[in-house]
């Protein structure tokens, strides 16, 4: 297996690791039956990559063996923000492809229960490599493996990809950014992924301003399926607490 360093997030401080556990605790007691999940958002710059590459490592450092897959095949800056040669690095496009084996694109981290699979080179076929045979076989291969599979896709605002993928996903997130994304907008990401068979567990509000301390500082919130679905931008004080249309 391939080694790789994973670089640590200074941004990560006390109140925002106080979350990520709670995430984390929040997301264990989805049952049994939840272990391969995918992260996904409204649109860039959300936070999904770096929500899901946090939750990855901290149910690893709680002593479950996680596989992360970077399947933002499209824009992904997930080896570059991680390690410190991404230009050598082979992933999912060329396992998907043809190019590489599994052992190739594999990568143990100095996390002892981490391992990951990084995007690899941008294809100009990502609908049709995310939906072939061999990720559905790769996904199932995981599963006997780890403990916890997190896919980390493009966001399903913009792209069809994470719909594609979350057809092999026992349960999903959308990461959702605070006063930015409409209600309707969300309602959207939500629905689609629903039509796909694939159960929304919960959301996470990202960048909340760091005057709503009710919500862990300026970061993260999880909330269970049949919780709250919290953003913005149509009423800043009411909508922070509406629910998903049904």
């Amino acid at each position: 297996m391939n080694k790789t360093v994973l670089k640590e997030n200074e941004k990560i401080n006390y109140s925002i690791k106080e979350a990520l556990k709670t995430l984390r605790t929040n997301f264990m007691f989805c049952g049994p039956d939840i272990k391969t999940v995918l992260v996904t958002s409204c649109i860039n710059s959300e936070g999904k990559s770096t929500i899901s590459m946090e939750l990855a490592k901290s149910l690893a450092i709680s002593e479950k063996k996680v596989l992360f897959i970077d399947a933002d095949l499209r824009k992904s800056v997930m080896a570059s923000k991680c390690t410190e040669n991404s230009k050598k690095v082979v992933g999912l496009t060329e396992y998907l492809s043809g190019q590489a084996n599994y052992d190739d694109v594999l990568y143990a981290t100095q996390y002892e229960n981490l391992s990951l699979i990084f995007a690899g080179a941008v294809p100009p076929n990502p609908v049709e490599l995310l939906g072939s045979s061999k990720f559905k076989e790769l996904i199932e291969k995981a599963r006997n493996e780890y403990d916890y599979i997190i896919v980390d896709a493009a966001p399903l605002g913009m792209v069809i990809d994470a719909s594609v993928i979350s057809t092999v996903c026992d349960g999903s997130i959308i990461v959702i950014t605070a006063n930015e994304i409409s209600y309707k907008f969300a309602n959207e990401v939500k629905d689609q992924l629903e039509k796909s068979g694939c159960k929304v567990i919960g959301a996470v509000l990202n960048k909340v301003p760091t005057r709503s301390t009710s919500y862990y500082s300026k970061y993260y919130k999880k909330r269970s399926k049949y919780g709250d679905y919290g953003y913005g931008h149509q009423d800043k004080k009411s909508t922070r607490n509406k629910k998903f249309a049904k």
